[in-house]
């Protein structure tokens, strides 16, 4: 298979027109050998993290299709660690969309000097653009339609989408006793019809959820969250 992209967690080969195939590495995101969902760079390789991230990625998306939520996933390998997909289009050259309920990260380190440390949030979202260089900065609606990386109404659609499904993962969690605190999502055309969906993948890496006050790892939450 052509390899179309070469990603910090995740490599893309080409199925056919329609479909590509992503291979989750154990390479994780973070600064000094420590995890961080927030950094832009690999701070270490734990074994057996890619496998985890699409156990915990299929569980999730098999949730959001059944409630009705468009998603690009068809399928995964779990023994092979991939997952084939819908092709779909990036907005510009890549968007993270964070929705968070706790503040916390990034949002606490710029707004500190207004709120505290783990106050609650009203499933506030916010949407970066992928730019490792420039440290991922947040980007407003009127900027993002300026720059012609998407329309309004995108931005509107793509904005209600995000507080759907993280209220939905958000409430699954809570059934096992774990607090949401923030998520990050991507979303993408699908190839041919442009329709909006949600893309990549919804993991530990990606999200920091708390048992009793205590951060749970990506492994800690795929095993609480799958019963391993």
């Amino acid at each position: 298979m052509k390899k179309l992209y070469q990603g910090k967690t995740k490599d893309v080969f080409e199925l056919d027109q329609d479909h590509v195939r992503l291979l989750f590495k154990d390479d994780m995101t973070g600064k000094d050998g420590v995890f961080d969902p927030g950094e832009n760079q690999i701070g270490l390789t734990v074994e057996g993290s890619g496998r985890k991230g699409l156990a915990l990625t299929q569980h999730f998306f098999a949730i959001l299709e059944e409630k009705g939520v468009k998603t690009h996933f068809v399928g995964a390998d779990l023994d092979a660690c991939t997952m084939d997909v819908k092709k779909a289009t990036i907005f510009g050259k890549g968007l993270e969309v964070v929705c968070r309920y706790r503040a916390v990260g990034s949002f606490l380190r710029r707004y500190g000097a207004y709120c505290q440390e783990g106050q609650v949030l009203d499933s506030f979202v916010e949407v970066t653009l992928k730019d490792d260089g420039r440290q991922d900065p947040p980007i407003t609606k009127d900027a993002l339609v300026e720059l012609d990386i998407l329309t309004a109404e995108e931005y509107e659609t793509i904005k209600q989408m995000t507080k759907d499904i993280c209220q939905i993962i958000k409430d699954e969690l809570a059934k096992q006793g774990i607090e949401l605190y923030d998520i990050k999502l991507e979303f993408g055309r699908q190839a041919g019809t442009q329709e909006i969906l949600l893309i990549d993948e919804i993991s530990g890496g990606n999200m920091r959820a708390y048992e009793n006050g205590q951060y749970l790892d990506p492994f800690a939450l795929t095993a609480k969250v799958l019963g391993e």
